[in-house]
């Protein structure tokens, strides 16, 4: 068979898995299928949202990462026979409400709230002509590194380059069906006042929420009262006029011929608005994907003006691109809170899931999260020491560079070099950092008591004449060295010898004793990366109260 064949093979076979495919992109993806066989058309639209009145976090990148696993899934589906764009569109025409809690001296914006976005000054100093300019140029640059293919797109681009005219033209027409959709959400006082078009000021620039005059459907024209009193008519085309975010998103939909959006489970109730709007607008809503809210440490809503939770810089000093996409792959209609403790593990379990990948039939591969993550092609990678262990050698170590993980890593995986695995060298680099920003600050160590000290003293004991290499052996002889400890007994689980097993309070101790946390990776093989005699030593510290005191 040839190598054409081969591949042809292994596209029906996946082809074929994907009509079945548990994994949520395949979800979405044939409902995209069904969608096209009701309303046939030569081209799929995927498009996301963002809106730029704060800096660019974790929620908007993975709108894009999540909507790339569903095109690709829909490509495999289709057998890539149906061309797709990704559109990423900022709503950087919307008026500034707020100044955002973290920009740099936020009096000097106070003259331009409810002014555009690409009105407002970069309060950054980065050089851009505004600050949705900026907080738009932060999101393509990660868009850019991640290597996400998509088209961006400008609101304000849109309006005032006329792309959008015949939608408003159409919303002029339809304006009474609008309201009537529009008002009966709206409380009292807010209905006397609401109008789905929000017209700039001629005179200051501002985005006005003002009650409407009159509308002219014939000649695309609305008449208000402008800030200096005077009653102003003006088109509703040509980036005259916005409209109010929730006709808005229905009318996008309508003028772009949107197939698929996702979006926070804050919009949930309002998609029955969005849709209406669309089909008033003689459009048909795309298929919805709503995910839930990703929260900050403490459970609160991550927000772009609060600047809470982690930022994808952040993210990124700590760990790579593809941690973050796992991240964004697992569990989308679940609550997850994002702060800087989950990184480690979503790095570690990235590795895991690519580990396992080879391994794997193709049913499998399909449901594996590398596939969806590398658009079904995941490296080949060997990474002989997890992300956990590196940060534990390096709190033991109080690493202040990779060069000296490379001393433990070297020394447990012989033959493995910074050359010879660069991923591996970028991780270290990872870890180092992580340590001295999150870890390091973090760590108490406390004195042990007396049933410790006994305990540490015979595990010193117990590892001295053992052979550095032997993983199992280490691990087995710091398990024997608590066994005989009440405190350290797990009567619901037997050892060897019959006898109880032992709990993880004894792991717990020794992390807080040694490292000065509360967790680790198996202890064992801590030590055989670590080595027998710095780990001793370590021991020795804890003994005689040094690591405690250095702490205080």
């Amino acid at each position: 068979m040839t190598a054409t064949a081969q591949v042809e093979d292994v596209a029906t076979e996946l082809r074929e898995l994907a009509q079945t495919a548990g994994a949520w992109p395949f979800e979405e993806a044939r409902k995209i299928v069904e969608r096209l066989k009701r309303k046939p058309k030569a081209e799929v639209l995927f498009e996301t949202g963002y809106g730029p009145s704060g800096l660019p976090h974790i929620g908007t990148f993975g709108e894009v990462a999540r909507t790339t696993m569903v095109r690709h899934a829909f490509h495999v589906l289709t057998g890539g026979e149906i061309p797709t764009r990704l559109l990423c569109f900022s709503d950087d025409m919307d008026g500034m409400r707020k100044i955002p809690d973290n920009v740099p001296d936020p009096a000097a914006l106070k003259p331009y709230l409810q002014m555009p976005l690409t009105v407002v000054p970069d309060p950054f100093g980065g050089g851009y002509p505004s600050f949705g300019a900026h907080n738009n140029a932060m999101l393509r640059r990660f868009l850019d590194t991640f290597g996400f293919d998509y088209e961006f797109a400008s609101a304000t681009d849109y309006y005032k380059a006329g792309k959008l005219d015949a939608v408003l033209l159409k919303a002029a027409e339809k304006y009474e069906a609008i309201m009537e959709v529009m008002l009966p959400t709206l409380g009292e006082e807010r209905q006397a006042t609401y109008s789905p078009f929000l017209p700039i000021s001629p005179t200051s620039g501002r985005v006005l929420y003002v009650p409407l005059k009159a509308v002219d459907a014939k000649a695309g024209t609305i008449t208000f009262t402008d800030e200096d009193g005077v009653d102003k008519t003006v088109p509703v085309t040509g980036g005259q006029v916005k409209l109010q975010w929730k006709p808005d998103f229905g009318a996008r939909w309508a003028a772009l011929d949107v197939d698929f959006e996702m979006f926070g489970k804050d919009h949930q109730t309002n998609a029955p608005i969005y849709d209406r709007i669309c089909e008033i607008l003689d459009g048909v809503a795309p298929e919805h994907f709503v995910y839930e809210l990703f929260l900050d440490e403490v459970g609160q809503k991550i927000s772009k003006s609060k600047g809470n939770g982690l930022s994808i810089d952040e993210w990124l000093t700590y760990a790579s691109p593809e941690s973050l996409a796992l991240y964004m792959f697992q569990s989308p209609r679940s609550a997850k809170k994002l702060h800087f403790d989950v990184i480690p593990k979503a790095v570690d379990e990235y590795y895991s899931f690519l580990a396992r990948y080879p391994t794997q039939d193709w049913k499998s591969r399909l449901g594996n999260p590398v596939w969806h993550i590398h658009s079904g092609n995941p490296p080949a990678l060997d990474l002989p020491v997890s992300f956990g262990l590196l940060l534990k050698l390096a709190s033991a170590s109080n690493a202040e560079d990779k060069g000296v993980l490379w001393r433990f890593i070297g020394r447990y995986a012989p033959g493995v070099t910074a050359q010879t695995h660069p991923h591996m060298d970028q991780l270290a680099g990872y870890a180092v950092r992580y340590f001295i920003d999150r870890v390091k600050p973090r760590r108490a160590f406390r004195l042990a008591d007396e049933v410790e000290a006994d305990a540490l003293a015979r595990l010193d004991a117990a590892l001295a004449p053992l052979d550095g290499t032997d993983r199992d052996a280490i691990q087995n002889a710091v398990l024997d060295v608590a066994r005989p400890v009440p405190r350290y007994q797990d009567l619901k689980r037997k050892g060897p010898d019959g006898g109880p097993g032992v709990s993880f309070a004894w792991f717990s101790a020794l992390y807080e004793l040694l490292l000065g946390e509360k967790e680790g990776p198996r202890f064992g093989t801590f030590v055989a990366a670590y080595g027998i005699p710095e780990t001793r030593a370590l021991i020795a510290r804890a003994l005689s109260g040094e690591l405690a005191r250095g702490a205080a």
